[in-house]
């Protein structure tokens, strides 16, 4: 089988695809701040790598993987207040991506796998609410990176909750855009401990109230491409065992 671009394809190359062992892939992300070292598409950098390993993982299991364009905009309030954030309501995002997956059904895709990165609290909650209303004879199949078992095959900074545009985000923009990395203003940036899970939790519902007046947290400076590289093939391996594995079920 195959990894196509969906958007690349032509209407007959579609139509004489295996479309009944096709999964559609959909990278998503937030426009929002992420320090002053990474660019605002930082989520659909990630979410677009994700999506590339996961297709190429269905397609040597003899799926054909469909990388659909990506989702842009989405719930994203914790960066609210910083200029370039492009913040829309959840339950748009859900409707949308439930909507996707019904024209898909129509054209025996069945599975409709999204490929995630961004881990804004609303924008989890419309994630869940798109799964869960799945159309009758489709699957969309989400892997949500804050559960236990996803988090702790991640790196030791995306473990401590402190991860926005830190180490993690930081090395996989590395290694799939270097051209949008700023690396002078990265080696400058001082660690920022503070746990935006922790925040969460306490009821924090901004960057700055969750103690990051530059919408970062972790360790910027330690970025390595080297492990943007590993954490990319993390990303896509496991969303394709999700959906590989819950057609066994």
């Amino acid at each position: 089988m195959a990894v196509h671009r969906f958007a690349d394809l032509t209407w007959e190359e579609v139509r004489d695809l295996d479309r009944t062992s096709a999964v559609a892939v959909l990278p998503v992300g937030a426009v929002e701040a992420h320090g002053p070292h990474l660019p605002l598409g930082t989520d659909v950098v990630i979410a677009e790598g994700m999506a590339r390993v996961c297709a190429e993982g269905l397609s040597e299991a003899g799926r054909t993987g469909l990388i659909l364009p990506p989702l842009w905009y989405t719930a994203a309030g914790f960066a609210g207040n910083f200029p370039g954030t492009i913040g829309v309501d959840g339950a748009i995002v859900s409707g949308l991506i439930i909507q996707i997956a019904t024209s898909l059904r129509e054209q025996e895709i069945r599975t409709l796998a999204i490929a995630n990165a961004h881990l804004d609290p609303a924008h989890l909650t419309s994630l869940r609410h798109a799964s869960d209303g799945a159309p009758e004879g489709a699957r969309i199949v989400f892997l949500d990176l804050t559960r236990r078992r996803v988090a702790e095959q991640l790196t030791p900074e995306f473990q401590t909750g402190a991860c926005h545009a830190g180490r993690f985000e930081g090395s996989i923009v590395m290694a799939e855009r270097p051209d949008l990395y700023r690396a002078e203003i990265a080696a400058d940036l001082e660690p920022n401990p503070s746990s935006l899970s922790t925040a969460i939790g306490e009821g924090h519902e901004t960057f700055e109230q969750a103690g990051g007046p530059r919408a970062y947290f972790g360790w910027p400076s330690e970025a390595t491409a080297e492990e943007g590289r590993t954490t990319v093939r993390t990303l896509g391996h496991l969303l394709a065992e999700a959906i590989l594995d819950g057609e066994v079920q």
